[in-house]
């Protein structure tokens, strides 16, 4: 900042020299420079400068003979210092708390001890021994501070510790736990004591860990502080530790109402750094919500930490014999990390008959015994004669298992080899991995900025990967630090470019925060009214490039083509005029999110389901996406063109980003609603859409050609990344004949299961419908075959960098992504690759894959009664235009599985309707009605579609006279309902449609849920489109019912509106003594006159609070 200041004022100096008093009024002076008395006289004056960098000012200040710029706190520690004439105690006093709250409230116990001793002066004068030993103390701590952090300030003079401790390389490692200081209030009163403990790891293993038993409470002086002066002692000689040995410290607290020991906060330390940088004394911050700060005190040593040299070890090894290297060969197959201990041992008992032809270095250097130091001079020696095929083979010595700095080093020499384009491929993991570097100055941070310096498109990457990942905790610190230093080297023009879309990301943000904070019907106006601020900026900034992609610029936007989406998280779409006017509007999806739970869930009341976005984490897409276009790149760099759509999206902030749109594209459910009741059965349903887009036989045959390529592609990286949750509603299908799949918020094989059952019954989504449009139809069936061939083809040619890709995931271990987290992701992946098969034994495998897929059962079932629940009972959200669908939020409108399906009654319209309860596994309750017709024509489908199937008996037409037919009916339906769905224990991945009765003349009651202290408060306010059976309107009341109520006493009722279809009644309903919402449910029945009008259940814990909502009211009491 002040750096900053005076770099601005530079042209001022030289204008106006300060010698030259004829010229230089008075407007700046040299800090050296004499100030001329005789200008001002005796006039004080003080100067407040004023920053867009710090929220204090920086002062200018007339001391003495000399003008002198000082921070706030400086100065106001300095006027207490002069102001303090007659050596007031409490002004001393005042100033020593006020130097320790700069310097992160740390209050050293020899400054706690000296202002003891001052205090017990009272307000006598200060004597000299007792300020001198405050002084000292005070030196003392900001010499730790100035040491510990990156200060731009020090002690002209270190002060000596009065204390030196004999210590050796022979010595174990101990140190002193000195404190916790600056420990929140809130801690003080929630716990009773607070312990540490220490633990050393290195390469992610415990090397001994340490618990402090001692509880200590909190003291108070001038803050809270936990003071344990404790001394930690390990049982490890100083040389035996690795140079890169982590010690991490746990803040611990025991609960005050509990009596559990919890973790409140913790630190780490490279112990070896901390041992040749630091010396005596350290300060460090806990790594938490809250500033707290830590005080270590190590004893002196004059110790230098000298690496040890390469040097080979073959002693009596024996050459391998030819069936060894075949052994060798087939576990280079695998991955380090899912090596047996038999396994590592032999691979490194080979080591030196291991090389780039028959192995992979970090899988020799993964099966090294230990880290000690003979171990590492081999592992050292390795690295150097080893001769690498590929730079990326060297990706894998980067992942946290790799920790020794001139492994990392070396890792980094190779990957230098790689072209900035290729680079772009991979920033993803480099910038994670970036966690397991320590300085700056390391390799790896310096390649990635050189190479910011060379191309826009890596340096625009990195600016927002390193955005997104300061939401990272635990690393938040770090990446402030990576991304200042990016900002720095990128230049004053780029830096304009990345705080243009930062403010245009924080109007959208603030944009789509309001739409979803409006009520329903003024949330059109909102947004239009919202987008102005869209067109304000543009207008200031005239282009702007879109963080999706720096070769996108944009210059406005079309208000018009601008909307949202009804799913609870309202995104928005932004469709973007491009500045390159020969080409369209670039549309796009941002969302933001106010929760942060990893997925998503269902909110349901008893008639209408509405999909609700929490917190989705878009990181996770754009893993699965990022590998998904390495795999097409593969497969181009080998003349295999998989005609593949791979949309961009883009994390910006914890739970918000930016979506392409892929234009001319719509979901395959979709397509099936257009074909009718039944189009999920029909063989001709895509082929049929396809017609109709394509009525020239040449650009229909260019569509099934795009299509057949496209289909094999999504085939084999759905399978290989185990993408799950695919239904007809997450793939999309364009115009010109290209598939592909959105919405990767399950991958890796973490299906949702229904009881012991996976929803995800097939390996992938490819159908006899699919079949049949590849094959015209049956007319070349060859189709099918070169299609199992190109599938194969292309499925091997990934095989072939089953090691690239296994590291690639493995970089990501630690990036906090919801189902990549353990090493049994990594051998899911493993597993579907198969890279110790042949050729032909994975050709063989991933044919059987081809053929469960086309024959398996849930499918087309799955995406019929999907088609006939959304058919019923239509859709809340008016759906997107078909020109341009959103790819990644059609996956919002439908997710879930049927559990059961239960007939409940009968009308007679005149012919019987029987009302059908369709529960989900979410327990998502929907009703929809169906004839006697209906069912027969269902189940006359299902047996053409599945004739090598054993359907259940269909109940008969005919019936015995003087029977009741219709309650006999709705028995034997029940029954053929429980047997389809049980029976087939297929139905488990069946995908629902947001379902609105309010549409139309569908009846509805407008309510304000509220819940606050214990205290549940429904205002009715509206009810619309009631009528009594008989077509009139009723005088309405409702009662209202929370459930369970065992004893019950929840009735309440409301006052009866006059007659009339659309009652208005603003009437409060209040429960008092609910502590929360879990389980709870709301039961409202209207009635007139004691005749039933409509019902609706909600369930409590999936509304949302304090917004007007409206509700549809069935037909019948649940």
């Amino acid at each position: 900042n002040t750096v900053g200041f005076c770099n601005a004022v530079e042209k001022i100096r030289n204008a106006y020299p300060a010698f030259d008093l004829k010229t230089n009024t008075g407007k700046i002076w040299s800090i050296t420079t004499r100030f001329p008395e005789h200008i001002l006289g005796g006039t004080k004056f003080r100067l407040s400068i004023w920053t867009d960098f710090s929220p204090h000012p920086l002062l200018l200040t007339q001391h003495g003979k000399w003008l002198r710029l000082c921070t706030r706190e400086a100065h106001q520690a300095s006027n207490e210092r002069r102001n303090s004439k007659e050596n007031n105690v409490d002004h001393v006093i005042e100033a020593a708390k006020a130097i320790c709250s700069v310097l992160c409230s740390v209050e050293t116990r020899d400054v706690t001890d000296a202002v003891w001793k001052l205090q017990a002066l009272g307000r006598a004068q200060v004597k000299v021994a007792a300020v001198t030993e405050l002084s000292m103390a005070i030196s003392r701590l900001i010499h730790a501070y100035s040491s510990s952090f990156d200060a731009n300030f020090q002690l002209a003079s270190i002060p000596r510790s009065p204390l030196c401790a004999d210590i050796s390389l022979n010595s174990q490692l101990s140190f002193t736990v000195c404190a916790a200081h600056h420990i929140p209030e809130a801690w003080v009163t929630s716990y009773r004591v607070f312990t540490f403990s220490c633990l050393l790891t290195y390469a992610g293993k415990t090397i001994c860990q340490v618990k402090i038993c001692k509880n200590t409470e909190v003291k108070r002086s001038f803050f809270f502080q936990a003071y344990w002066n404790e001394k930690v002692n390990f049982p490890l000689r100083i040389k035996a530790l690795p140079r890169e040995t982590m010690l991490t410290v746990k803040l611990l607290g025991v609960n005050s109402a509990s009596r559990n020991t919890e973790v409140l906060a913790w630190t780490c330390l490279l112990e070896t750094t901390t041992w040749e940088k630091y010396k005596k004394n350290k300060i460090t911050h806990f790594r938490t919500s809250c500033k707290k700060t830590e005080r270590i005190d190590f004893p002196e040593a004059d110790l230098e930490f000298i690496k040890p040299e390469a040097e080979e070890r073959r002693g009596d090894l024996v050459e391998p014999t030819q069936e060894c290297l075949k052994h060798i060969a087939r576990l280079a197959q695998r991955h380090s990390l899912l090596l047996s201990e038999q396994q590592r041992r032999i691979l490194w008992f080979y080591r030196y008959s291991c090389n780039e032809q028959n192995c992979s270095l970090p899988l020799v250097l993964g099966s090294a015994p230990s880290w000690d130091r003979t171990t590492v001079s081999e592992m050292h020696a390795l690295l150097r004669a080893w001769s690498f095929s590929h730079p990326l083979q060297a990706l894998g010595l980067l992942t946290f298992s790799f920790p020794d700095q001139d492994i990392r080093r070396a890792a980094v020499q190779q990957i230098e080899n790689v072209s900035n384009d290729e680079l772009l491929e991979y920033l993803p993991q480099l910038v994670q991995v970036l966690k397991f570097e320590w300085s700056l100055e390391s390799p790896l941070v310096k390649l990635l900025l050189s190479r910011s310096l060379q191309s826009i498109q890596v340096a625009h990457q990195l600016y927002w990967l390193l955005k997104n990942a300061q939401n990272e905790v635990h690393f938040r610190m770090w990446y402030k630090k990576l991304l200042a230093a990016l900002q720095f080297c990128a230049g004053q023009t780029l830096n304009n470019e990345f705080s243009k879309e930062e403010k245009l990301i924080r109007i959208l943000e603030d944009i789509a925060t309001k739409v979803k904070a409006a009520s329903d019907p003024k949330r059109k106006e909102v947004l239009k009214v919202e987008l102005s601020r869209l067109q304000q900026f543009f207008q200031e900034v005239k282009l702007c490039r879109l963080p999706l992609n720096p070769a996108l610029v944009v210059q406005g936007i079309e208000a018009d083509s601008c909307s949202y989406f009804t799913s609870n998280a309202f995104p928005l779409k932004i469709s973007f005029i491009n500045a390159k006017a020969s080409s369209g509007n670039i549309n796009v999806i941002f969302k933001v999110c106010s929760s942060s739970s990893p997925r998503a869930f269902w909110k349901k009341t008893e008639f209408h389901v509405q999909f609700s976005q929490i917190g989705d984490d878009l990181r996770q897409d754009m893993l699965v996406l990022q590998i998904i276009h390495l795999m097409d790149s593969i497969w181009l760099q080998e003349g295999l063109d998989m005609q593949m759509i791979i949309y961009r999206c883009l994390s910006t902030g914890r739970g918000q980003g930016l979506v392409q749109m892929v234009p001319d594209a719509t979901t395959l459910a979709k397509i099936h609603r257009e074909s009718g009741l039944i189009g999920p059965l029909k063989e001709n349903t895509i082929k049929k859409w396809f017609h109709h887009h394509h009525p020239l036989e040449s650009s229909y045959q260019e569509a099934i050609r795009n299509f057949f390529y496209s289909c094999a592609g999504w085939c084999v990286v759905t399978f290989i990344l185990g993408v799950c949750d695919r239904h007809s509603d997450n793939i999309m299908l364009t115009t010109a004949g290209h598939m592909f799949h959105i919405d990767f918020g399950r991958f890796l094989g973490h299906a949702q299961m229904f009881g012991s059952i996976k929803r995800d019954r097939a390996p992938f989504i490819f159908t006899s419908e699919m079949e049949y449009f590849i094959t015209e139809g049956g007319k070349n069936p060859q189709r099918f075959q070169e299609f199992v061939e190109l599938c194969c083809r292309a499925y091997n040619i990934v095989r072939k960098h089953s090691q690239l890709l296994l590291n690639l995931l493995e970089m990501m271990l630690h990036a906090g992504l919801p189902e990549l987290s353990s090493i049994q992701d990594l051998k899911y992946v493993y597993d579907n690759l198969r890279p110790q098969d042949s050729d032909l034994q994975a050709t063989s495998y991933f044919t059987r894959k081809i053929k469960e897929s086309l024959e398996c059962f849930p499918v087309k079932l799955n995406n019929l009664i999907h088609t006939l629940v959304q058919m019923s009972v239509g859709s809340s959200a008016k759906p997107p235009a078909p020109e341009s669908v959103p790819q990644e939020w059609m996956v919002l409108d439908t997710e879930g599985s049927i559990a059961r399906a239960t007939i409940l009654g009968f009308s007679r319209k005149p012919d019987p309707v029987y009302l059908i309860q369709v529960v989900q596994t979410c327990n998502v309750v929907t009703f929809v009605e169906k004839s006697f017709h209906q069912f027969s024509k269902l189940h006359s489908h299902l047996q053409k579609q599945f004739p090598s199937h054993a359907l259940p008996e269909f109940p008969h037409s005919w019936h015995l006279p003087f029977t009741d037919l219709e309650h006999k009916r709705v028995k034997d339906l029940n029954l053929y309902l429980k047997q389809l769905l049980s029976g087939s224990r297929k139905l488990a991945n069946v995908s629902i449609s947001r379902i609105s009765f309010i549409a139309g003349e569908k009846p509805g009651v407008q309510l304000v849920i509220s819940h606050e202290n214990t205290c549940l408060t429904i205002m009715l306010k509206h009810m619309r489109n009631l009528h009594l059976p008989d077509g009139s309107a009723p005088s309405a009341h409702a009662e209202f019912y929370l459930l369970p109520d065992p004893g019950e006493v929840s009735r309440r009722k409301t006052r009866t509106a006059p007659k009339g279809s659309d009652p208005t009644y603003n009437e409060l309903i209040v429960y008092d003594r609910v502590p929360e919402l879990q389980g709870r449910v709301l039961k409202l029945v209207v009635k007139s006159k004691g005749t039933f009008v409509g019902a609706v259940n909600i369930q409590l814990s999936s509304v949302q609070l304090n917004e007007e909502k409206w509700y549809p009211l069935g037909n019948s009491v649940i």
